[in-house]
């Protein structure tokens, strides 16, 4: 039993960093969206493929993301990873626990 545990705990952290990590490139792809870069830099383009298909499946539901010319898509997607950081890693912690 205690390896299950200690397996479970393995996976909420590894969960909890891979959240925290793409919650960190959303933040600078907002923030970079915000200068007009150069859409040629690898940069530039690494953060816009890596964040894209999160904000189409956001854009994709009745939710509106456009209010008054400002996308907030971007923060959709931090709620709903921010809600899943604390929902799952939460319940395999516990489960561990």
């Amino acid at each position: 039993m205690m390896v299950l545990n200690t397996f479970l705990l393995a996976v909420a952290s590894l969960l909890h960093i891979i959240i925290t990590a793409y919650t960190w490139i959303i933040i600078a792809a907002a923030l970079v969206s915000w200068v007009n870069p150069d859409p040629y830099n690898k940069i530039v383009q690494l953060l816009y493929r890596i964040t894209n298909p999160a904000y189409e499946l956001v854009r994709k539901t009745r939710i509106p993301t456009v209010f008054g010319g400002i996308d907030i898509a971007p923060i959709i997607v931090l709620l709903a990873l921010q809600f899943l950081d604390m929902f799952l890693v939460g319940i395999l912690v516990g489960i561990a626990g």
